[in-house]
């Protein structure tokens, strides 16, 4: 089977976080499972791991979060000086309003999943982006 690096979560709600990391856990193709609590830790922790040699492959991220929403990340994503290609940025919030949606369109996102996330909503976007089963 196909290993991940890791899988960084950036979502406010530790529930979710706690949820979400055990069901990426249990895929058993992630060596690491890393967790920000909003959008500046998470570009923060991403540029620790870059600099590491250890960034993530999977970015699951929260749209409404204190201190740095998931579009201002996305925002600063496009600023980091970071080898990207390999990161794979899902939107994963309960905000579907087509405003949100809509606003997606020039930042760097691979899909948008509607919370909560889902043994088969993993397993379709693990297949989809990295081509593991």
């Amino acid at each position: 089977m196909k290993i991940l690096t890791s899988a960084l979560l950036i979502d406010d709600d530790q529930t979710t976080n706690f949820v979400n990391k055990k069901l990426l856990r249990d895929t058993g193709c992630l060596e690491e499972v890393l967790v920000a609590l909003n959008g500046h830790e998470g570009i923060n922790l991403l540029q620790e791991q870059y600099h590491a040699g250890r960034c993530p492959n999977l970015i699951l991220l929260d749209v409404n979060m204190p201190v740095m929403s998931g579009f201002d990340f996305l925002e600063a994503f496009n600023e980091l000086d970071i080898e990207k290609n390999s990161i794979k940025i899902i939107m994963l919030t309960t905000s579907m309003h087509p405003r949100d949606i809509n606003r997606l369109g020039d930042l760097p996102t691979h899909g948008f999943l509607n919370k909560p996330l889902t043994r088969e909503k993993l397993k379709g976007l693990l297949k989809e982006h990295f081509d593991i089963d």
